[in-house]
């Protein structure tokens, strides 16, 4: 892959884990209030009649609205997911560009909500809420 193939704005991701590991290169943008992550889709994010494979986009929602809710946050918390829903309204296809953009809803002292869309080239293609569990680093 060459870099003309990554929209403008996004750099390798900074954080991996040995469940994305076979799905790099993953990238991300931050803005004030979200990380957005974006991938390149390829043969191991896909089932086998071709199309993007719904765990993929479940579990870059899940670290997509994670990584947000810790943007808006901003004190240092650590998050785990306590429910996440999806609803999945199209597909993808190897070449096309994934980007999961998430906003958060509400933050509280214990729980944060957010939500985001799974785009490919644009086009939404799944919805997203998650709700997390926010752990102080405080104590």
């Amino acid at each position: 892959m060459i870099i003309a193939d990554v929209p403008h704005g996004f750099d390798r991701h900074f954080r991996q884990s040995p469940l994305t590991n076979p799905w790099e290169p993953i990238y991300s943008r931050r803005t004030a209030d979200a990380i957005i992550l974006g991938l390149r889709l390829n043969a191991p994010h896909t089932n086998s009649r071709g199309f993007i494979h719904g765990g993929l986009i479940a579990a870059l929602a899940d670290n997509a609205m994670g990584l947000s809710c810790g943007v808006k946050l901003g004190d240092g918390s650590r998050l785990v997911t306590v429910g996440l829903a999806i609803d999945f309204i199209g597909t993808a296809q190897i070449g096309q560009w994934l980007a999961i953009e998430s906003e958060v809803i509400k933050t509280g002292s214990t729980l944060c909500f957010a939500q985001s869309l799974a785009k490919a080239d644009g086009v939404t293609i799944a919805r997203a809420n998650g709700t997390f569990r926010v752990i102080s680093n405080k104590t």
